[in-house]
């Protein structure tokens, strides 16, 4: 044993070293190694959301879902996609094409169910999708946001209303971009995605009824 210890050694060790990384790679992709979100939000703007902002979004969704995965908690990840930034240098360049490539994949991969957009009209004519009212997939021709999203107040659902609906303006077109409080450039919009075949995000059938307490809260909001 000594002596096939003293050829062998590095053999193991390196078999050791590389039994790890295999671990941690399947760990990862399957989620062993982190918490599992219950439910997981893809922002797409100009800018990144300040942290208070992300922050707010992240505590409004938990407040209203629950704990699908029954891990004990209700985790809740936005996923920031910044795509539509003015670009001068390589870096920013770069940068956009990354996010845009990332977006691709959380789409594709079916990450995330619920899409916060400052330009919904765009993000439609691009991707195409957002889901109708009733959650199925729109037309090949239909290439519009109208129907598809409501304008997104994080406090209607923290019970922190403000005085004058804080400023949202319920009959704005969702197509157009209106300067917004939640440090972007525009008001922030909240979709839906559809799905075009059986894949599914996690837990599609409880966002599903998460949306529409979302919805239901937003209309309530907007008669006052």
């Amino acid at each position: 044993m000594k002596n096939w210890w003293y050829y062998h050694k590095w053999y193991v060790v390196c078999g050791v070293i590389l039994l790890f990384i295999t671990a941690d790679i399947i760990g990862n992709k399957l989620g062993w190694f982190r918490d599992t979100p219950d439910l997981q939000i893809a922002y797409i703007g100009n800018a990144p959301l300040p942290e208070d902002t992300a922050a707010s979004i992240e505590e409004a969704f938990a407040s209203q879902a629950d704990d699908y995965n029954q891990d004990g908690r209700v985790l809740v990840n936005l996923n920031q996609f910044v795509s539509g930034a003015s670009v001068g240098d390589l870096e920013s360049i770069s940068y956009q094409q990354a996010s845009e490539i990332a977006l691709i994949g959380d789409i594709d991969g079916c990450a995330s169910y619920f899409f916060l957009m400052e330009d919904p009209g765009r993000v439609q004519r691009e991707y195409q999708l957002l889901a109708m009212p009733d959650g199925s997939c729109p037309a090949d021709d239909d290439l519009s946001a109208d129907g598809k999203v409501f304008p997104w107040n994080p406090q209607l659902y923290l019970g922190e209303q403000q005085e004058g609906h804080d400023g949202m303006d319920t009959d704005a077109d969702s197509d157009g971009l209106q300067e917004g409080r939640y440090g972007t450039a525009a008001e922030l919009y909240l979709g839906r995605r559809c799905f075009y075949n059986e894949e599914r995000t996690p837990y599609a059938d409880e966002c599903s009824r998460l949306w529409d307490t979302l919805l239901t809260k937003y209309k309530e909001y907007a008669k006052e």
